[in-house]
């Protein structure tokens, strides 16, 4: 093949795969958006139940200390479940 010949060719894959590699990536963000909106929300005391698995883990792991987590766990009760 001439140089220009392999060069078109080069260029023109070069940029099918980008546009299938951003379709691609497209379809991904929209199933990622889909399962999202489609996810039925937990109710308060199933939120409240992973929050506090959550911070348990963070103190065995002594990221936050047990008086933070307390703490912090009260906070989102009140924001979540409408109490004071």
């Amino acid at each position: 093949m001439h140089r220009k010949a392999v060069r078109y060719v080069t260029r023109t894959t070069s940029a099918a795969a980008d546009a299938v590699a951003t379709a691609a990536t497209s379809v991904a963000a929209a199933a990622v958006a889909a399962s999202i909106i489609f996810t039925p929300v937990a109710d308060a005391s199933a939120r409240m139940e992973g929050v506090s698995e959550d911070l348990l883990r963070a103190v065995q792991l002594n990221q936050i200390t047990e008086e933070q987590a307390l703490k912090f766990e009260a906070r989102l009760a009140g924001r979540i479940l409408g109490e004071a």
